[in-house]
């Protein structure tokens, strides 16, 4: 399939687990764009050996989380590369509204909008049901709901904010991989 052609900027939202991260890699290669997680931002700033990067290795390995101020300059570092000029797939930023303006502005800055925020949406116990088979050393269930209940306080202002301006694609995320994929393809006017 050939690429989506000119301006396709999406932000994927939903809750650990709802195979965001999974469905943003799948449609890099869909739509030939680059997938970029949050971690990969940090990990590419660090690796570059920038002063931005140099900041953002320091409170990594103090195990702090990167500010608000900080995430907002790595993000908008990132989306300066050429190879974002006709889009990309944002996975992990923003996750607060407040972010979500930062993000705004830095696209504003770079005469670019924001197309698609496709959120993907999972019930709960299906969620807990998929971390608990991931086996992680924190995936307990009482942890996963509290990770969840988290999420929820602070991200679904965020879910409301985008459909409020109209770019909300709402996406049932409790089906197998391939469906799910061909729906955000659907929803983003895509053919598959």
């Amino acid at each position: 399939m050939g690429g989506a052609g000119e301006g396709v900027r999406v932000v994927f939202l939903g809750p650990p687990g709802s195979g965001k991260g999974t469905q943003a890699q799948l449609l890099a290669g869909d739509l030939e764009l680059p997938a970029i997680s949050t971690g990969d931002m940090l990990r590419e700033a660090v690796a570059n050996g920038s002063e931005l990067g140099r900041r953002v290795r320091k409170i990594m390995e103090s195990g702090e989380l990167v500010g608000d101020d900080l995430m907002a300059e790595v993000v908008g570092e990132r989306l300066s590369h050429a190879d974002t000029e006709r889009g990309f797939l944002l996975d992990g930023y923003p996750r607060t509204a407040s972010q979500a303006e930062t993000l705004l502005r830095i696209l504003v800055e770079g005469s670019d909008t924001l197309d698609h925020v496709v959120f993907i949406d999972v019930p709960e116990d299906e969620l807990v049901r998929r971390a608990l088979l991931r086996q992680r050393v924190d995936d307990r269930e009482d942890v996963v709901r509290e990770r969840l209940r988290v999420y929820r306080e602070r991200t679904q202002p965020l879910v409301e904010y985008y459909r409020s301006q109209g770019l909300l694609r709402e996406i049932d995320g409790n089906r197998e991989v391939e469906a799910v994929r061909r729906a955000i393809l659907d929803a983003l006017g895509v053919d598959a």
